[in-house]
């Protein structure tokens, strides 16, 4: 089965290219922006009509669409993540090679949800912010492209590799500071909001099943049950060893802004930093992950004590 895989140097990207390549049967191809990639392409800027030619000289089985942005202003926002999946859907329906479509969503686009509910895959969508509203919309133009396509809406990604940027890696870092300055106080910020993390290997696999099956329209990838960031901060110091006390800031005036991450910090002197999860979903989200196992065949793997010992682990040899 001939793959291309669009986005591989992405934080998903690399595990899903970790998982293709294991398996014999898949012929890989890997197209993006950086000079590693098989073919080098920028689907923001590219026209339909370049990546139709490439298409019909490759002609894959399957494409397969990790790329994105997750930061940035909305007009970034919607170039990279919008523009860039009507490039690839306008691009298969011109070629001839008749390629499966797999593309990569995330629980942003249904916004808040009720506290202890489960979103299922047709909960309405309502994004609470430019990222969620630019990832929707690439969905949308995916199953209105006529194309035998799967929108896999992945929740929290966890795991080796997770962004420095990202919550739980934000809060790793924090973390590693507290230890390296020998600190007894953490402060942080933000820590009432609940996600749905799942490991990014256990992402892979739910790529690589989607590729082979016939599963179409939208499939939630989650672990199903939501994690306080609280709780996930008290596993990551057991992981890590931290002996110190874990102090929660009162939550910020405003939504985007709180004190993440600053060991003992006086609050008139420490630098503003993002909020911990400015996704618009509110303080509550989880997955309803039962069409995943009953159409995939997938089920989450990884705890998350798992992940974060791996999110630890990379942190602590950040120099």
């Amino acid at each position: 089965m001939r793959v291309l895989l669009i986005g591989a140097n992405g934080f998903i990207g690399r595990f899903v290219a970790d998982r293709l390549l294991a398996d014999p049967a898949v012929q890989l191809t890997a197209l993006g922006r950086g000079d590693d990639a098989d073919v080098r392409f920028d689907l923001a800027t590219g026209s339909p009509g370049a990546l139709t030619r490439f298409l019909d000289a490759v002609h894959p089985g399957v494409v397969i669409n990790c790329a994105g942005a997750t930061r940035g202003g909305a007009r970034e926002l919607t170039r990279h993540n919008t523009v860039a999946v009507a490039t690839v859907c306008e691009a298969l329906r011109r070629s001839g090679c008749g390629a499966r479509l797999v593309q990569i969503g995330c629980g942003s686009e249904y916004g808040p949800s009720q506290p202890g509910s489960s979103t299922p895959e047709d909960a309405v969508p309502r994004p609470g912010g430019p990222y969620g509203v630019s990832k929707l919309a690439a969905t949308e133009l995916v199953l209105g492209s006529g194309l035998d396509a799967v929108v896999l809406r992945v929740f929290s990604p966890a795991g080796p590799g997770t962004p420095a940027g990202s919550p739980l890696g934000r809060l790793a870092e924090a973390m590693r500071r507290a230890m390296q300055s020998g600190d007894g106080e953490l402060k942080l910020g933000g820590l009432g909001v609940q996600r749905d993390f799942v490991d990014v290997r256990d992402v892979a696999r739910a790529v690589h099943a989607a590729s082979l099956s016939a599963a179409q329209g939208v499939i939630n990838i989650g672990s199903g049950r939501a994690v306080r960031l609280r709780d996930a901060a008290a596993v990551l110091a057991r992981v890590a060893g931290y002996g110190g006390a874990l102090h929660e800031l009162d939550a910020p005036p405003g939504p985007l802004r709180a004190a993440l991450g600053h060991p003992r910090a006086d609050a008139d002197h420490a630098p503003p930093v993002a909020y911990p999860y400015p996704d618009g979903c509110g303080s509550w989200q989880q997955a309803d992950v039962r069409t995943a196992r009953d159409r995939l065949g997938w089920r989450p793997r990884i705890n998350l004590e798992e992940s974060l010992a791996d999110i630890w682990m990379e942190a602590a040899c950040r120099i």
